[in-house]
């Protein structure tokens, strides 16, 4: 049994896990190639497991280090099983080509859409205005980061926030799911930001943060 699932291996995947064991939750690591979730597990130290994704997901929270089309089909697969679960979505559905638009409708978000492949589970926007490389000291300049949290549930809000809050970051709770597509849209912008040649220095190292 452990406190949180993620679900992936690359990059947010360590970035996050990284973040769950600075803040002393035991974590799994599951993914469907299980060999990949042993040697995440492994390098990040701590009460961490890995194993390959067929297994029960047993964290309350289940992170899904994801891309948006991804995390469709994982959710379709577990199906009951994320049941009661508090269900974190980090992706974001850019159009990688033009760094232009979202790929999901106007009106709706990527959590949205996910949280209707699982009407048992509760969803979670978070993470998903961080990039990977500055997760490993949870810090930007010296400074927190900023992580903004959406969802319906005052309750499940108030697990992330605690969460990320344990791990010397900083929790932003910003409202309902709804909320996900203004995050969606304002990530968009600083992701492309990042492949904007009169922005060489970025280079996916920057991050939104609120002064004050």
């Amino acid at each position: 049994m452990a406190d949180v699932t993620i679900i992936g291996a690359g990059n947010m995947a360590r970035g996050i896990g990284s973040r769950v064991v600075a803040a002393d939750r035991s974590l799994e690591i599951l993914t469907r190639d299980a060999s990949k979730a042993e040697a995440l597990a492994a390098e990040l130290g701590g009460a961490v497991s890995g194993a390959a994704l067929d297994q029960k997901v047993s964290g309350k929270i289940v992170v899904l280090a994801l891309p948006f089309d991804a995390a469709q089909e994982v959710v379709k697969s577990l199906g009951s099983a994320l049941d009661g679960k508090i269900v974190i979505d980090i992706s974001n559905p850019v159009n990688f080509e033009t760094f232009n638009s979202l790929t999901v409708p106007a009106g709706t978000s990527a959590a949205e859409e996910l949280a209707r492949l699982a009407p048992n589970a509760t969803f979670v926007k978070a993470f998903n205005t961080v990039f990977a490389g500055n997760l490993a000291s949870g810090k930007i300049n010296g400074q927190p980061l900023d992580v903004f949290i959406a969802a319906d549930s005052a309750e499940a809000r108030s697990a992330v926030v605690s969460l990320v809050n344990d791990a010397d970051m900083r929790a932003i709770e910003v409202g309902g799911l709804h909320h996900a597509r203004e995050l969606e849209g304002f990530q968009l912008l600083h992701m492309a930001l990042q492949v904007n040649p009169a922005y060489e220095n970025f280079q996916w190292g920057s991050a939104i943060q609120i002064a004050g």
